[in-house]
């Protein structure tokens, strides 16, 4: 994509602790060069522990991820995609210039699940997979419309 301007994406969920932060990190890796990718919540929260122990199991540091309020971004960055991936940040989230296309994508909250570290951990790793694989299929509806 030399010369072509970069695709920017902007995932939003209620605390940018979890689910946002995968889903940022995960098209960093696989959307490669093409893409400036960016992460926000409502309130942010901070980086759940939990996000960064299941995202560094597959090799990927989040010493540089940090919670971002989307104040941080409404009229600074044009986005071409912002994607909320929690209903709380679909329902709340305000229309604002520069947004692009705008979809939802669904996912539990991991942060909400109650259990032993094991069990927390097992379905932190859930949610990581399935925003994986909503990525990777994106991608290929992206790559379909180019």
């Amino acid at each position: 994509m030399n010369g072509s301007p970069k695709t920017k994406v902007l995932f939003l969920c209620t605390g940018n602790s979890a689910r946002s932060q995968m889903a940022e990190a995960w098209l960093r890796v696989l959307g490669g060069d093409g893409f400036e990718v960016f992460s926000a919540g409502l309130e942010p929260y901070g980086v759940n522990p939990f996000t960064v122990r299941v995202m560094e199991e597959t090799g990927y540091s989040m010493q540089d991820h940090r919670s971002k309020h989307i104040n941080d971004f409404i009229g600074s960055i044009d986005f071409d995609h912002l994607i909320t991936v929690c209903g709380n940040a679909d329902e709340r989230c305000p229309v604002f210039p520069g947004m692009g296309k705008r979809q939802h994508w669904p996912f539990d909250d991991p942060a909400d699940f109650q259990g032993t570290e094991e069990q927390k951990l097992a379905f932190f790793r859930s949610i990581r997979d399935q925003i994986k694989a909503r990525i990777e299929a994106w991608l290929a509806e992206e790559d379909n419309l180019a």
